[in-house]
């Protein structure tokens, strides 16, 4: 069989692209189905499903590779002409449905790549360099958007593809035509060489209009801030009246998840600072800070993080942390208790501090043992879901009431 096409038949470069592609199509999407749909509530469960999304991720980048290398090879080909040039309105519907999967094909798995790339942790993609793209960021808002357009996207590709599939049919079956035949793999199928064929701009023209109105519709369906929803129903915290309040900071958490460190923050959080700066050994002051869990981000297992194995956000909104400030020759320590998920347990974090009249900025950090508060119980290999959960605070704050002299 010739390699290449002619405006008669397919050849065989064209056809093992043809139906590469169909069979990593038919394969990508119900791993998508089975891996979403599938429950994590133990080790064992997280780990088949962090496997079968790394396959899914996988075969989705080298579909990805497929998809360019074939559509290289169409632009350089000639394309056999439509079998019944005179049904114009049907032949431009086929080539808007080509150009709609041709774009889908790329469109679905890069969409996917860069959620990928802008998350952290979970379900590696298996190729040595796939972890991260260029210029894009970790992010979860870039995150969020890129997994909406991949379901977008998702969603034209496996309506052209029915519609594809259809028409084969079609051609097949009612007007019993060599449309679908010429196709077949090791098979030489002549055809008329028509010449009338739809070779200008309105297809790809009408493919993008479709992708512009599903990208619409999708923006009103709210598929691109789903993590930005959760965020705001965090409980409103109560105003503190502090001596020192914060202008600026950032309270975050690095917990180890199937091998990768994934880095989130809380953003709603309030502290009220008592701290005497004359103060070199013993009680120097206190800090209560409370926290809106709802408000953490961390990276593609946030929602999962809310559950009620894990943070069980639901029932316990908010977490505090409670502690006098220790001054010493060796620095500062604030040494209290951390109420999290209805258990109490001491907590003592270290930090640098520096002073510019009424200004301070601090910097700490602590490690906690999730196991130390119930949290993810059920995670019991290390490997899995790391015991250790590093939490660091960078915060400036100002006085606001002068000292007394």
């Amino acid at each position: 069989m010739p390699a290449t096409n002619t405006t008669a038949r397919y050849g065989s470069v064209a056809k093992t692209f043809h139906w590469l592609t169909a069979l990593g199509i038919l394969t990508v999407i119900p791993l998508g189905i089975i891996a979403t749909d599938m429950p994590y509530d133990t080790a064992d469960q997280l780990a088949d499903k962090a496997w079968l999304f790394s396959l899914h991720k996988t075969i989705g980048v080298t579909l990805f590779f497929v998809a360019l290398a074939r559509i290289a090879w169409a632009m350089t080909q000639p394309k056999p002409a439509p079998l019944h040039p005179d049904r114009k309105i049907e032949t431009l519907l086929a080539e808007i449905v080509h150009w709609l999967l041709y774009g889908s094909l790329v469109l679905v798995p890069l969409s996917g790549w860069v959620h990928h790339a802008a998350t952290e942790g979970f379900a590696p993609i298996w190729w040595p360099l796939g972890q991260n793209l260029p210029l894009v960021p970790e992010s979860l808002r870039v995150a969020e958007t890129a997994a909406g357009l991949h379901l977008v996207f998702e969603r034209v590709l496996v309506i052209s593809l029915i519609l594809h599939i259809a028409g084969a049919i079609k051609h097949a079956v009612i007007d019993r035509d060599q449309t679908l035949a010429r196709m077949l793999p090791g098979r030489t199928v002549q055809t008329p060489d028509a010449s009338a064929r739809h070779t200008g701009l309105v297809p790809p023209v009408l493919a993008a209009v479709v992708w512009a109105a599903a990208i619409g519709i999708g923006s009103m369906l709210g598929v691109y801030h789903q993590g930005g929803a959760m965020a705001a129903q965090a409980p409103a915290l109560a105003e503190v009246d502090s001596e020192w309040q914060v202008t600026d900071g950032t309270l975050g958490i690095t917990v180890r998840q199937m091998g990768s460190e994934v880095s989130g923050s809380f953003a709603d959080w309030t502290a009220d600072i008592r701290f005497d700066e004359t103060v070199t050994d013993g009680p120097a002051g206190s800090v209560d800070v409370e926290i809106a869990i709802t408000s953490l981000t961390l990276g593609s297992v946030t929602q999962q993080a809310m559950g009620p194995d894990y943070f069980a956000s639901g029932e316990f909104p908010t977490a505090r942390f409670s502690a006098e400030i220790k001054a010493s020759a060796e620095g500062y320590i604030a040494d209290g208790t951390l109420t999290l998920r209805g258990t109490e347990h001491p907590v003592s974090l270290p930090f640098d501090l520096s002073l510019d009249g009424n200004l301070a900025q601090m910097q700490g950090s602590t490690v906690l043992d999730r196991r130390s508060f119930g949290i993810g119980d059920s995670m019991t290999d290390d490997g899995q879901l790391g015991f250790e959960v590093s939490v660091t605070v960078v915060l400036s704050a100002l006085r606001s009431v002068a000292p007394s002299t």
